[in-house]
């Protein structure tokens, strides 16, 4: 039995599927019988709870093989750190109950050091922590998600305007979420092997400048880059919506990105290599939107 969390977003959903479709008995944490009743449908276990409730985590935990655990995202949170920091230390205590022998963590590029680098330092203290547990853990450093450029669809569409918070012609390992989930979820099935890191990238490294010529050709029409100047990421940030704090972290994870402190430590990791492309990931949110709009 797999215990997998954040079933109702992109990751653990294809760990999910991913185990189910391989035979694995699975349990998933869900907040509703409602949230979970997809997965039950498919013959996994439901269990209601909260990843932030030590009783819940630790209950659900119980009796497994193996677990993918991460600290899902709050878009509205004031206070990023000390939420994930309270989050982090549910988790710690919830696998030291349990005494699962095997936790496959979502982390991230950049996640070897402990400060400077935004919101990564979540998982970066989440990987210290449960590294020093009695249970084998399995980091995955994902690298810069494909899917965040859906949150830039507006000025692409509506104005051909790409916006680059990191320098336009700078190549960086991307990844998709569908890739994150199968090699989580692969990893899971392998079984406990001590600690392990794996450094999780897409095909091929992009620039702002490859995405927007992606656009381009998906939408039919020229889009271009605009850089968003250090100086102004935060602000920028805040007035599409984000909130102060998480701009402030963002602001300098995209700085760390520039400055080579966000990117793969190497040594003592695993090197691992997804098969999605870039536009497998970009053309369906297109459509998606480009219907949304009639």
């Amino acid at each position: 039995m797999y215990l997998v969390a954040g079933v109702t977003g992109n990751t653990g959903s294809v760990v999910a599927a991913t185990l189910l479709d391989a035979g694995a008995r699975v349990r998933v944490l869900v907040r509703s019988e409602e949230k979970g009743a997809t997965w039950k449908a498919r013959g996994a276990e439901v269990a209601v709870g909260r990843v932030d409730v030590a009783d819940d985590l630790s209950s659900a935990l119980a009796g497994t093989q193996g677990a993918y655990l991460l600290v899902p995202p709050d878009m509205r949170a004031t206070d990023q750190l000390a939420r994930a920091r309270r989050i982090v230390d549910v988790m710690v205590e919830s696998v030291r109950r349990s005494a699962v022998p095997h936790v496959v963590l979502l982390s991230s590029i950049g996640a070897q050091h402990a400060s400077g680098t935004g919101p990564i330092q979540s998982v970066a203290r989440a990987e210290s922590l449960l590294g020093s547990l009695d249970v084998a853990l399995t980091a995955v450093r994902a690298a810069y998600f494909v899917e965040n450029f859906g949150s830039v669809l507006h000025p692409v569409l509506g104005d051909g305007v790409l916006p680059a918070f990191f320098d336009p012609t700078l190549a960086i390992p991307m990844v998709a979420t569908r890739d994150i989930g199968r090699v989580a979820a692969e990893a899971l099935l392998a079984g406990p092997r001590s600690r392990r890191v794996l450094e999780l990238a897409g095909p091929k490294e992009l620039s702002h400048a490859d995405v927007a010529a992606t656009f381009s050709k998906l939408v039919g029409r020229e889009v271009r880059v605009v850089p968003v100047p250090p100086e102004a990421r935060r602000a920028a940030l805040v007035g599409a919506g984000v909130v102060d704090d998480l701009a402030g972290l963002f602001a300098q994870m995209q700085g760390g990105l520039e400055s080579g402190r966000v990117a793969w430590e190497r040594t003592g990791t695993e090197s691992v290599r997804g098969t999605v492309g870039h536009e497998e990931v970009l053309a369906p949110m297109v459509k998606a939107a480009l219907g949304a709009r009639g």
